[in-house]
């Protein structure tokens, strides 16, 4: 059977051809009633467009590379699926990779990604330094940094939370319900955001005469279940434990888990970011929610108006977000009540 045309998908939406080029070239904004239209009726018919022929017709390549550390974090996968529909919805491909957790596999995978042309990247580091191969297309391509970057000095635009600020939340809520004894379980305290978060929450409790210690788990849930469960073994429980990734907090409960040890009853619970099982539990955890989709949202559209702009690198612009506190059934209020 003949391969159906775009003059057939025209026809087929009542629409003209230029139009369909323009939705899957995204060379001119379309509006969404005609968007679904052509795209529904490229579906009917099998279509499918030829997107290396229009970047050569129109000199633009319409792919995007998103590198994260890794593919199995919630919050990572979380950012690509919101990254991927806003650029389906503007006629970009995006390209995933992921560097699992380690700076050779982290430079390969750059190479790789950047061997497609692309017209910008999206880039969470997997430590936090900014990799020499990102660092290069200062002058040459767009780049929006993201999550595991020091604002300070970067020359591309961030999109990050202010996590001290987001320590010191979880920090005060936990004095606030009398806990003065407060374990941190971090992952890698070479990444700012997690270095962050912990001395956010260090300096506000004990700025109001608690203890805090900080342990730091690593990136694998069994081993971080293991230096936790040490811990407890060999010093005086906590009343209150702070999880400062999804990695972490399951490391937690699973060591608390296998002793015995009963979640608010024993000791409290607050997690950084919020996911469908922290919800699902007889104890809910309390969590300090970040704004996932407004963070893609966020890096998307500096991403977009690098690429539509002139400047490319120049004069970089950081966002900065804010995570907010979700209480649930995990802390127990040590002055009284729930």
């Amino acid at each position: 059977m003949k391969k159906p045309s775009i003059k057939d998908v025209a026809q087929h939406a009542g629409v003209s051809t230029a139009t369909v080029s323009n939705v899957f070239s995204g060379r001119k904004p379309v509006n969404d009633d005609l968007k679904d239209r052509v795209r529904a009726a490229a579906e009917q018919l099998g279509y499918q467009a030829n997107r290396a022929a229009s970047q050569l017709r129109s000199q633009r390549n319409h792919v995007v590379a998103v590198l994260v550390p890794n593919l199995t974090d919630t919050f990572f996968a979380k950012i690509i699926s919101n990254l991927e529909n806003l650029a389906f919805s503007q006629g970009y491909d995006v390209i995933v990779a992921s560097s699992h957790d380690r700076l050779d596999v982290e430079e390969s995978r750059i190479k790789a990604l950047l061997r497609w042309q692309p017209a910008g990247m999206i880039a969470i580091p997997c430590s936090g330094e900014l990799p020499a191969s990102i660092a290069a297309l200062k002058e040459t391509s767009p780049v929006v940094m993201v999550d595991r970057v020091s604002v300070e000095g970067c020359p591309f635009d961030t999109v990050t939370i202010d996590n001290y600020q987001s320590g010191v939340d979880a920090g005060q809520f936990l004095a606030d319900q009398g806990h003065q004894k407060v374990l941190i379980a971090a992952s890698n305290l070479d990444h700012p955001p997690i270095q962050n978060r912990a001395q956010g929450c260090f300096d506000t409790v004990q700025k109001l005469g608690g203890h805090c210690e900080i342990l730091a788990l690593g990136s694998d849930l069994d081993e971080g279940a293991k230096v936790v469960g040490d811990w407890l073994d060999n010093n005086e429980p906590p009343t209150a434990i702070f999880g400062l990734t999804n990695v972490t907090t399951l490391s937690v409960l699973t060591a608390m888990a296998d002793r015995g040890i009963r979640v608010c009853d024993h000791i409290s619970v607050v997690a950084h970011d919020d996911y469908a099982w922290m919800s699902a539990r007889s104890a809910s955890l309390t969590v300090m929610q970040q704004p996932v989709d407004d963070i893609a949202k966020t890096a998307w559209q500096r991403l977009i108006d690098r690429i539509e702009s002139d400047g490319v690198n120049h004069a970089p612009q950081s966002s900065v977000l804010e995570a907010h506190l979700v209480k649930r059934k995990s802390v127990k209020n040590l002055k009284g009540g729930m």
